[in-house]
This record gives structure tokens, sequence and C-alpha cells, in this order.
């Protein structure tokens, strides 16, 4: 569930539309960015999350403040500072994808398909937590089966230009980096996702979990890459890259399936993090003695909610160009370095 879950996060903040795939990996050409989702984002994906769920299991600490107070003492407000300024970029690419779809798919309002994510997000937010994990990891598979049709259908209608492509298109230099740069990024939400380590009892678990999160996570991209590349270079530019691979199908009713499937993935991701900065505080509360009470979870979501809509009107291309590339290094600094370097030295200090 972990697994499925992360996916669930990772996979609308840009790259369910291709846009954070062709800004992150086709820079490096289609065979370049493979190496680089599978031989680096993969395993640094399965790496982090299978230190952090055993940290979180052998500590209990299924919060982010609680986790980030145990692995940086005070430091811990710089996670959280740099976090809040993350969940406001990604929930804002969420608005901005989902304004595009409704737009370039139904020629709707761009504020319908924003309006709309909004509100499913803030309704299941106020659902809670095994609602939650039930929508998150049944929707993956919703998912998987979809991507697993789009691969299928486009090998066979395109594959002489997808091997093609593969075959004659040079790996670029920095794909290493560049892997490590995707991956750094999106592990900083491992801490929000701890509520689905709760049901972990052993280590053997919460490393098999973890070692499995990477693979789950990254396959529909790799899927997605390798129908990037039967329609490269003209894909790299495209706002929602989806869109152009599907149009080229020529099938208009898998078009609205794949985009409605892609619709319930931004909902996912905004849900699962907004539910973690929920659970933050509903673990503040109980340190304090008291219940946490039953409007502040719409209320928090709200808010966060408007401040995103509001900053959603900047484009999709360009969040994910210019937030995303600062939110890295930070992200390295006050999260990825302390957990692996003394993160796991405590969890194998105390063995």
């Amino acid at each position: 569930m972990p697994g499925f879950i992360f996916q669930s996060v990772v996979i609308a903040g840009g790259y369910g539309t291709g846009r954070e795939l062709a800004e992150f990996f086709l820079p490096f050409g289609p065979s370049g960015g493979i190496l680089s989702m599978m031989l680096v984002s993969m395993l640094f994906w399965s790496l982090v999350a299978a230190v952090a769920f055993e940290f979180a299991r052998k500590y209990q600490v299924y919060d982010y403040r609680t986790f980030c107070r145990k692995l940086l003492g005070r430091g811990w407000v710089l996670f959280e500072v740099t976090y809040f300024s993350f969940l406001i970029l990604v929930l804002s690419i969420i608005a901005s994808a989902s304004g595009s779809i409704f737009l370039e798919l139904f020629q709707f309002s761009y504020w319908i398909g924003v309006v709309g994510v909004m509100a499913a997000i803030g309704f299941l937010v106020f659902a809670g937590s095994r609602l939650i994990e039930k929508v998150l990891s049944s929707w993956s598979f919703i998912l998987y089966g979809t991507y697993l049709i789009f691969f299928f259908w486009s090998l066979a209608t395109f594959g002489p230009q997808i091997s093609s492509t593969l075959s004659n298109t040079p790996v670029q230099s920095g794909w290493v980096l560049g892997g490590i740069k995707y991956a750094a990024y999106n592990v900083a939400v491992i801490p929000v996702l701890l509520f689905s380590v709760r049901h972990l009892k052993t280590r053997r678990e919460t490393v098999l979990a973890g070692v499995l999160t990477g693979p789950i996570a990254i396959i529909p991209g790799l899927l997605l890459m390798l129908i990037m590349a039967g329609h490269y270079p003209e894909v790299a530019e495209e706002t929602v890259p989806v869109n152009l691979m599907l149009e080229a199908l020529g099938s208009r009713n898998f078009q609205i399936l794949f985009q409605l499937v892609l619709f319930g993935t931004l909902i996912e991701t905004g849900t699962g993090m907004i539910h973690g900065v929920n659970e933050r505080f509903a673990e503040t509360f109980k340190e304090m003695g008291k219940e946490f009470p039953i409007y502040a979870r719409p209320l928090i979501a709200t808010v966060l909610l408007v401040v995103a809509t509001l900053m959603a009107q900047f484009g999709l291309r360009d969040l994910i160009a210019k937030g995303y590339g600062t939110m890295t290094w930070i992200f390295l600094g006050v999260f990825l370095i302390p957990l692996l370097t003394y993160g796991l030295w405590k969890l194998l200090r105390e063995d």
C-alpha cells in the first residue's frame, strides 16, 4: 500500500500529463531519459523509501512533524517551511493541469477544471484516512490498466517509430544527475505519506515496502516515455504531451477515458499531500491532550486550495520548469542528506 500511495501522489504533479517527463528526461534523448528513470530515479526512490519507512516504524513517528523532529531536531522547521512551499507549488500544478485538460479536451472553461479538482480534493480530505487509503490504492490499479492499454495500443500503431527513435537518437550526457534531481524532490513527500506505514510491524515489511515503492511508482512513467519516443522531438514542446499522443491514436473515446483517469490522479496527489498536513496538526493537538476539531480539516484544505488556485494562473509549463528545479536542491539539504546519513546511521547503530 505505501508504494501505491506514493505513486498516486507523485504521478499527477506533472508526470501523468507527460510534461514533467519532457522537462526532466527528454533533454537526454528518449533512451537517455529511460536510463535516467530506471537506473537512477527508481533505485533512489526505493532506497529512500526503505530507510524512511523503517525509521518511521522503529520510532513510531507517522506524521511528518514528529518524523522530522526525530530526524532533524530543531531543524524540523526548515522541512516544514520548505514542504509548505512545495505543497502550494504542486497544488498549483494540479490546478493548472486540470484546467488545461478540460480546456484542450472538452473546450470547457479552464476554471471549470480548476474548481472541479479542488472540490474533489476537499471532499476526500474531509473524509479521512481510511477512505483516502482505499481510494488512492484502488485508483492505482485503474491507472495501471489504462496505461497498459495506452502503451500496447501505441506500440501496435507506432512501434517502428518508437524503435527507430530509441535506436537512432543518442544518449545525451547528464542523465545521472537528471535522475537524481527528478527523484530528489519527489521523495520529499514520503514523510507526509507515513500514515500508510502504520500497518507495517517488522523491518522486513518496511524494507520490502520501500524496495517495491520505486518500481511501482516508475513503471507507468516508463510506459509513457516509450510512447513519447514515437512522437519525439515534437512531443517535448507540448504543454500537455499526453494530448498529442492520444490524438495520434485517433480514438476520441479512449482520449476521454484516459484524461478522466488522469483527472483522478490529480485528485489523488492533492488529497495525499493535504491529508499529510492534517495528520501533522492532528498529532500536535493529540500531544496537547486535545481533540483535532472536525472543522479544521476542510478549513486547512480550503485555505491551501484557494492559494494554489490563485497561483495556477502562471501556467503548467512555467510552474514545472521553474518551481521543481529549485525545490530539488532545498530538499536535498533539509531531508535527503540527513535521512541517508544520520538517519541510516541511527538505525544501524541501534540494532
